[in-house]
């Protein structure tokens, strides 16, 4: 053979390791854990805490009018109120 058609095969079989590299599934998969409906709702409920906490900071910082601002706190309040009454509601019936 020459040098040449051992370079073509090795080019090959080369791209066919890296392509089954890339495109074939793991033998591991990784299962993730399905998340209840309340832990969804703490989960939320930590976001717009958070959310509401940088309102703040950004109100402090000049980057809303006061308008904008009691707009934007009122929705993420709201928001607030009817995710804890969910939760309410879902640990009420689980008790």
């Amino acid at each position: 053979m020459s040098l040449e058609v051992l370079i073509y095969i090795f080019t090959g079989l080369f791209s066919l390791a890296i392509f089954l590299f890339i495109f074939y599934p793991a033998g591991q998969s990784v299962e993730t854990e399905d998340k209840t409906r309340l832990a969804y709702l703490y989960e939320r409920k930590d976001v717009v805490y958070e959310n509401l906490r940088d309102l703040n900071f950004e109100h402090k910082a000049g980057k809303f009018t006061e308008a904008d601002f009691d707009s934007m706190r009122e929705n993420m309040e709201a928001e607030a109120a009817r995710i804890l009454a969910e939760i309410e509601n879902l640990e009420v019936v689980k008790a």
